[in-house]
């Protein structure tokens, strides 16, 4: 097998060196609110320009792995996902943290995500050719369908609260369509010059996660943050958390198998894999009211979900020249600058850059989870961290994040508003997901219906319901509202008989 052939590459004292810097540098970067695994690659592409191009390669693919699990861990510990693939993670990462159980979910984060990541990139290695062909049938109707079988798990993700989480993913879905449309051109909902460019995603996710944070923070000022529990924050064993992660054998299939079939689909993201695992794990769960109060199987579910994405995601991009998602775009901007074309003349002509390559993502998983069980141990002094030192510290790092993506005062000011009244909106029981989720899954939602409208002519009704995959999707929306109904009427009958009793 020519991956082992080129196995060793990955080791010679160059490329090893860059790639700990890399999973070092990513899980730094990732941690950072605002600098998503898209922008960190993107960020590290000119440096690149005098690498050799397998060097490269090595370092923009150990940034792009470990930028995604390094986003856990502000959200684990502040309540603020480094990037979108994070959101789902922190549902039960923050809760578990504010019961004095930071380190183990960080544990389970890293643990989880190289079991992930490892099997996402095994099925890169054996299985390009097949994963490249079943890319290549996913087209604006497929897209969307999967993206309004994302928006069916809205209700779920409210909190405890159906018409919370809907009315939540309704505002959502509204505010995604602030702006240009992104087909036609034309403005709506543009009542003042700082919507005039839409409300971005990242703007978005910062403010409604952050800024409820930090004023939740002042409002307690006087006291570090988590010193009432202090005295119950504990240690966790490396091993410990281990045997329990693998022996969580339900959450993982989900999150692998869920991440891995999202990675192939092209554009669709590693928050829409986080988010559908952690609520397809919380619905077959024998307990789902666990979820959202520090369920470990949350976190396992999000991470391994999020991480075997990547693999994946590189299948259409190494094979057709197609980007599986936003990072992987980028990634392609690296292998043209290196004069490698997608196509079979990369694993031919140019097999041992893209082996030693791909070698590299294998070994980065291990050195992600290394680096990051590493960081898991000093997670106590977050804790001892008095409020408002920690309210400055997120405030400034909200503003330069979100100031970093455009580079625009507007992306702050939205930010901002979004975020206060999302403080007021959490004080009668909303929750930021939904909204987000709604956010993000709306502009897909829109811009592959327009474009498939286009496509379809006046045949819109066959092209949209025709066809194995579409069909196969629909199912799966039917049956998973069909659940979320049924399992809410379960869950008050239950409330009632405890009210009775």
């Amino acid at each position: 097998m020519e991956f082992i052939q080129y196995f060793a590459e990955v080791f010679t004292p160059v490329n090893l060196l860059i790639l700990v810097f890399g999973t070092i540098g990513g899980l730094l970067l990732g941690a950072t609110p605002g600098l998503s695994p898209t922008m960190a690659v993107a960020l590290l592409i000119p440096f690149t320009f005098q690498m050799e191009p397998a060097a490269s390669l090595i370092m923009l693919g150990a940034v792009y792995t470990s930028t995604v699990a390094g986003g856990a861990v502000s959200g684990i510990l502040v309540n603020i996902p480094g990037a979108p693939a994070n959101i789902a993670t922190i549902m039960d990462g923050h809760p578990m943290a504010n019961q004095g159980r930071a380190t183990e979910a960080l544990h389970y984060c890293f643990i989880s995500s190289l079991i992930g990541g490892v099997i996402g990139v095994v099925l890169l290695i054996f299985f390009t050719p097949m994963l490249a062909q079943l890319a290549l049938r996913f087209g604006p109707a497929e897209l969307f369908w999967i993206s309004i079988f994302g928006i069916t798990i809205i209700a779920s993700l409210g909190g405890g609260s159906i018409l919370k989480g809907l009315i939540a993913g309704g505002v959502g879905l509204w505010l995604s369509t602030i702006g240009y449309n992104p087909v036609l051109g034309e403005e709506r909902f543009v009542f003042t010059e700082h919507l005039a460019g839409g409300i971005h995603v990242i703007a978005a996710l910062i403010g409604l996660f952050a800024i409820p944070q930090v004023l939740s923070l002042v409002a307690s000022s006087g006291s570090s943050l988590g010193k009432a529990k202090y005295a119950e924050l504990r240690s966790h064993s490396v091993v410990k958390s281990f045997v329990y992660n693998v022996r969580r054998i339900k959450a993982l299939t989900i999150g692998t198998v869920v991440g891995s079939i999202v990675g192939v689909i092209p554009g669709a993201g590693g928050q829409i894999a986080g988010l559908v695992a952690y609520d397809q794990t919380k619905k077959m769960s024998k307990d789902p009211s666990r979820f959202g109060k520090g369920e470990p199987d949350g976190v396992i579910a999000a991470e391994s979900a999020n991480n075997a994405m990547v693999g994946p995601s590189l299948v259409p991009l190494l094979t057709l020249g197609i980007p599986g998602s936003p990072t992987a775009a980028v990634l392609l901007g690296g292998l043209l600058i290196n004069g490698l074309f997608p196509g079979p003349d990369l694993f031919t002509v140019h097999g041992a850059v893209t082996w030693t390559f791909i070698n590299s993502l294998l070994v980065g998983q291990v050195l992600m989870m290394v680096f990051g069980l590493m960081i898991a141990r000093y997670s106590v002094f977050v804790t001892r961290i008095p409020n408002h030192v920690m309210a400055a510290a997120v405030i400034v790092l909200a503003i330069f994040g979100t100031y970093s993506v455009q580079n625009s005062i507007s992306d702050v000011i939205v930010m901002l508003v979004l975020g206060t009244l999302m403080y007021f909106a959490a004080r009668v029981g909303f929750s930021a997901a939904p909204l987000v989720l709604g956010l993000i899954l709306g502009q897909l939602t829109e811009t592959n219906f327009l474009q498939g409208r286009l496509i379809a002519g006046d045949d819109a009704w066959s092209y949209f319901l025709d066809g194995p995959i579409n069909k196969i999707v629909i199912g799966l929306c039917v049956l998973s509202i069909a659940y979320s109904i049924f399992n809410e009427r379960k869950q008050i009958l239950r409330r009632r008989r405890e009210a009775a009793a």
